[in-house]
């Protein structure tokens, strides 16, 4: 007799991490004795077939959250409704699918990178595939402990991509992103103490149930507050940002394709559903989320606009790039809205495809060239013109293109933002990352160029990659992304609205859209870099004051980014100390 669906799925949901892990440990233990390719082969079946189980599951999961129990330690053993003692996995058709996307994308740098280590027996994969596994028991888990535990094995498997190559630039951006996401580990299981030592309970609902029925509380809100600097600083938000461009401009470009496309976006999936499902309930948490993490995504879209347009090193330019959209996320999440959660899922799976493939074409240019400096390469590329008419769509697309995935997600989120500051700040952040990715397109590929403005004095570094691998194999994964985020979000409009209203299903949709806001988007995208390119050298006194007036933000935001971890722990001081004076003030 065959099993229903729903009892099959609640019987295969570990299966989503337990692949992974297993196939890691055996790769580990057999690589010396396996055939050359076997770890290249078997690490994509895997990664396609976790990304196959999880849409399934989400499926599955339409009618109603998928439930597992780890050992049979189901609510009913402790005989008490608000005792919990064993550890779940609950399946949501938004958790199932933003696992799913990052099993994708797993694939997909697979596919970049066969070939990329011959003489490494398999230590990148397994590191890759235990990557995998935290990023989707981080999508899964209900256990608000657990939430850190998986959090943690994301960052040790990070770091240790992020240093892989052991050159001097890399390991000095490991140091960097391990200190930083350290510090937010250690603040995150202090917060988790401060909420289990007031609810009595690590489980999301129960916690969530509790926090409602109690009256305001400062350790329930130190606990919020140490928990969302956590997630923050992995997602990189102003003030938490500094070390992101310092981890992706050296790591190697098949692991920036999944630090830039989803694991920074999961640092906001989690928040996204603890506010939800755990702080909905606590008046001064949500406004917290509302209003001041509102203008931390305003000011982190700002921020990471200039800092993308200022950079003339191709991967730093796409890390802050990264940055600043993960602010028009963030507008998203402060909504906490129907409208809002729909267009940061949306955005999240868009933006991960267009920063993939983006960091792919940054690949093989290093591939081909050694370096990614647009100065440098200006010309250079006209022989690989393929690359550069991907390079140039995803540029439209990260620009405000009005078409595909991420221009339907900018419209929801416009829809769900708070009035005239997230306009400004999303159309900004939006187009100057769009304008620098179009203006290092010209040059590389077309040889336009006027006389570089910001981003002459911008830092740079010579790098190396493999380079005969061919370029048909590096570009297709390039190209089938590319070709999905130019899907419109219509297509499954009804599954990212049931993802939505499972998360926030008490939030009220909020009415208005982007359209005007979308055509100045473009329009920038396509006139910045225009300007950009038609520059002379300011010759007379006038404009030679006039250049030294618009690079002095940006020096002074060059400064702010001085690649000492020290800096950026002060920094990260800083935003908590702002977070907690906002709960405790605002």
């Amino acid at each position: 007799m065959t099993m229903a669906g729903p009892e099959l799925a609640h019987q295969l949901t570990p299966l989503a991490v337990l692949l992974p892990l297993g196939v890691a440990f055996l790769l580990l233990a057999l690589s010396h004795w396996l055939p050359p390719r076997t770890a290249d082969v078997t690490a994509l079946v895997i990664a396609l077939g976790l990304m196959v189980l999880c849409g399934w599951l989400g499926a599955e999961s339409w009618h109603g959250p998928i439930v597992h129990w780890f050992g049979g330690w189901t609510p009913p053993v402790s005989g008490k409704p608000d005792v919990m003692l064993g550890i779940a996995f609950s399946v949501d058709p938004a958790s199932a699918a933003v696992a799913a996307f990052c099993a994708l994308l797993f694939a997909g740098s697979f596919v970049f990178a066969w070939g990329y280590f011959d003489k490494v027996h398999a230590h990148f994969h397994v590191l890759m595939l235990l990557f995998l596994a935290a990023m989707i028991g981080f999508c899964l888990t209900r256990d608000v402990f657990n939430l850190f535990v998986w959090f943690e094995l994301m960052g040790i498997a990070a770091f240790a991509l992020t240093a892989y190559p052991l050159g001097k630039s890399s390991l000095e951006g490991a140091f960097n992103f391990t200190i930083a996401n350290a510090l937010g580990s250690f603040l995150m299981l202090a917060g988790v103490g401060l909420l289990y030592a007031r609810t009595g309970t690590l489980d999301f609902v129960t916690m969530g149930r509790i926090i409602a029925s109690l009256p305001p509380d400062p350790v329930i809100a130190g606990g919020f507050c140490l928990v969302a600097t956590a997630l923050l600083t992995k997602a990189a938000i102003v003030p938490f940002n500094m070390w992101l461009s310092d981890a992706h401009a050296v790591a190697p470009s098949p692991v920036s394709v999944i630090f830039s496309g989803v694991m920074v976006s999961l640092g906001l999936f989690g928040l996204l559903k603890l506010v939800a499902i755990v702080f909905a309930g606590d008046p001064r948490v949500m406004m917290l989320v509302h209003i001041g993490l509102f203008w931390l995504g305003v000011a982190t879209a700002v921020v990471g606009g200039l800092m993308a347009w200022a950079q003339r090193h191709l991967k730093r330019l796409l890390a802050f790039s990264t940055i600043s959209h993960l602010g028009v996320m963030l507008i998203a999440v402060a909504s906490v809205s129907a409208i809002g959660t729909e267009g940061f899922l949306v955005y999240l799976v868009g933006h991960g495809l267009v920063k993939g493939a983006l960091f792919m074409i940054a690949g093989v240019l290093l591939a081909r060239f050694n370096s990614v400096d647009e100065i440098e390469l200006y010309g250079e590329g006209r022989s690989i013109w393929p690359a550069g008419i991907a390079m140039g769509v995803a540029g439209l697309l990260l620009g405000g293109l009005p078409w595909g995935l991420l221009h339907d997600a900018t419209d929801s989120v416009h829809a769900g933002s708070h009035g005239l500051a997230g306009v400004v700040a999303i159309v900004a952040g939006t187009a100057l990352t769009g304008a620098a990715v179009l203006r290092a397109t010209a040059r590389i590929f077309l040889r336009w160029s006027g006389v570089p403005g910001v981003e002459r004095v911008a830092p740079t570094e010579r790098e190396r990659e493999k380079g005969d691998r061919p370029l048909w194999l590096m570009l297709l994964p390039c190209a089938v992304m590319l070709a999905i985020a130019l899907l419109p979000a219509d297509l499954a409009e009804s599954f990212v609205h049931r993802a939505a209203t499972g998360l926030v299903a008490r939030a009220i949709p909020h009415a208005g859209g982007g359209t005007q806001a979308a055509a100045i988007t473009f329009a920038l995208t396509i006139l910045i870099p225009a300007a950009s390119l038609l520059r002379h050298r300011p010759t007379r006194r006038l404009a030679r004051v006039a250049a030294h007036v618009e690079t002095a933000p940006f020096y002074g935001l060059h400064v702010l980014h001085s690649g000492r971890v020290t800096d950026y722990v002060v920094w990260m001081m800083v935003g908590l100390a702002v977070l907690a004076g906002w709960l405790k003030f605002g």
